[in-house]
């Protein structure tokens, strides 16, 4: 019997073969805290007695979750960080850089056949390149800056095979979202989901960031695609280590391979307080919103902005919605600047935010009043996830929300293309 991606990945690592279900001790290739978590790792790690990293060349510290601070024990903790970075070697990015799980693969820390932990659920993002990435604890952060390995349960994987042509004004957000209604929000948990079919290998490298990022939402430990030649081409030029790519076999052993055609799926809309709570646009068109947010992990990269740019040409944002726009990073800031994305937003009535992680997490840059409701390209809607618990957050597409951004109520984008 065969092997999966997963299993690939760790015999690679380990210099034998690995089955599902396996208790291991892995070297972990690269490893990420933000600001919301790695103040407590740098803590565990010196309760552990941890005096260097083991290799500081495999660790980043992102600040992104509320850059620059709102608050004054935020800036400490920042400072924290910085401290640690500046006395252990090891990478920081600060104020204004951008998104962790942007900022990874952007700046070619990670590559096809790594093992990467990420102080972060999301970080099974990166799976959309190849990597077994996948969220941990502070602690676990901690045990793994100091020993440079971590224990893994590998795990059984779901295969997903994605049938059929995306229509337009259908997107990889669209996909994510029909995927976590039909599993739910723990129908994948601990199992890695292994993504294929024509759709995967007909989106971008960064639309499959969208499907590998929301893997988290099913309750997976990872989401991993294969590296095709679109992969590799978008890692030329970024990234220094080489890539050990890694394909599953053909007799591989799955828990299940479930099949869906996608030809018909229309705009999706993942409604208030559940990510798996997900609708038709059709369903929900007209519900009057008062914010949109456009930006995140899931959708903040150019593309994303560029969609969003496209819908509102020519357009205003009702005076009755306040769009926001953060972009994933700096990098995707200026090239947005440059193809003139920004300027087109801006003019149509977005407030432009420093690139980060702010109005998804609700630590600031965008808090809704009590009883508002909100459109967003982000990840999670569950109750306070935008920090008040009293409003009601909606999920989409960037094409989807700059729509309704401009109509005021939520609308299917398609009306607009």
């Amino acid at each position: 019997m065969g092997l999966t991606i997963t299993e690939k990945i760790f015999s690679a690592h380990l210099g034998r073969e690995v089955r599902a279900g396996e208790l291991v001790v892995a070297e972990v290739d690269f490893m990420m805290g933000q600001d919301g978590t790695s103040p407590l790792a740098i803590r565990a790690f010196e309760e552990m007695g941890g005096r260097r990293v083991r290799h500081p060349s495999r660790v980043v510290l992102v600040i992104d979750h509320s850059a620059p601070s709102p608050l004054e024990g935020v800036s400490n903790l920042h400072a924290m960080m910085r401290r640690f970075a500046a006395e252990q070697g090891v990478g920081l990015y600060d104020v204004g850089c951008g998104v962790c799980h942007c900022l990874l693969p952007e700046q070619g820390h990670v590559v096809p056949g790594d093992i990467v932990v990420g102080a972060d659920s999301h970080t099974t993002t990166y799976g959309a390149i190849n990597v077994f990435s996948t969220g941990v604890g502070s602690t676990d952060l901690a045990a793994a800056m100091l020993s440079g390995s971590l224990w893994f349960k590998v795990p059984e994987t779901l295969r997903l095979e994605l049938r059929g042509t995306l229509k337009p004004g259908v997107y990889s957000k669209d996909v994510a979202l029909f995927l976590a209604g039909k599993l739910t929000a723990d129908g994948a948990t601990y199992l890695a989901v292994e993504y294929g079919g024509e759709i995967v290998s007909s989106l971008s490298v960064e639309a499959r960031f969208t499907l590998s990022n929301m893997a988290v939402e099913m309750g997976a430990k990872a989401g991993l695609m294969e590296a095709d030649e679109k992969v590799m081409k978008w890692l030329s030029g970024r990234a220094s280590r080489a890539p050990r790519p890694a394909s599953p076999d053909p007799d591989a052993s799955y828990r299940e391979v479930l099949e869906f055609d996608l030809s018909d799926l229309g705009p999706q809309v993942a409604v208030p307080h559940r990510v798996d709570s997900v609708k038709p646009v059709e369903e929900v068109e007209g519900i009057p919103i008062q914010e949109a947010v456009i930006g995140t992990c899931t959708n903040g990269r150019l593309e994303d902005l560029e969609e969003a740019a496209r819908i509102l040409a020519g357009r205003r944002v009702s005076p009755e919605v306040r769009l926001v726009v953060a972009p994933a990073s700096r990098q995707v800031l200026l090239r947005a600047m440059e193809k003139g994305v920004i300027q087109r937003l801006v003019e149509a009535g977005a407030a432009l935010v420093t690139p980060g992680c702010g109005p998804c997490v609700g630590t600031h840059n965008g808090v809704p009043a009590d009883g508002e409701n909100v459109i967003s390209t982000a990840n999670r809607n569950f109750k306070g996830r935008m920090g008040n618990a009293k409003a009601f957050i909606y999920l989409a597409s960037p094409a989807t929300v700059a729509a309704s951004a401009v109509a005021g109520k939520i609308t299917d984008p398609r009306r607009m293309l």
